[in-house]
């Protein structure tokens, strides 16, 4: 059984703002990365990409034809 929770005092206008502050808050938290790791692990993410889909492209190629070589091989003459 979950606990209840009772909600925040305040309207919705004050529960917003609270909201609001606390995300501002924490955002002066975070640890932002530089703009030499951003470009950094870009380039990682496109290169990434372009091989996987390189080779999701050689791999489709490769069963379509082994497919069409099935049906042609077993194909029943009317």
């Amino acid at each position: 059984m979950e606990p209840e929770v009772s909600p925040a005092p305040g309207g919705r206008f004050e529960r917003a703002i609270l909201f609001l502050k606390q995300v501002r808050d924490e955002l002066k938290r975070v640890t932002w990365p530089s703009r030499r790791e951003v470009r950094a692990t870009t380039v990682v993410v496109l290169v990434m990409t372009v091989g996987m889909g390189s080779y999701l492209w050689g791999l489709d190629l490769l069963l379509d034809r082994f497919v069409l070589w099935i049906i042609q091989r077993f194909q029943i003459a009317p």
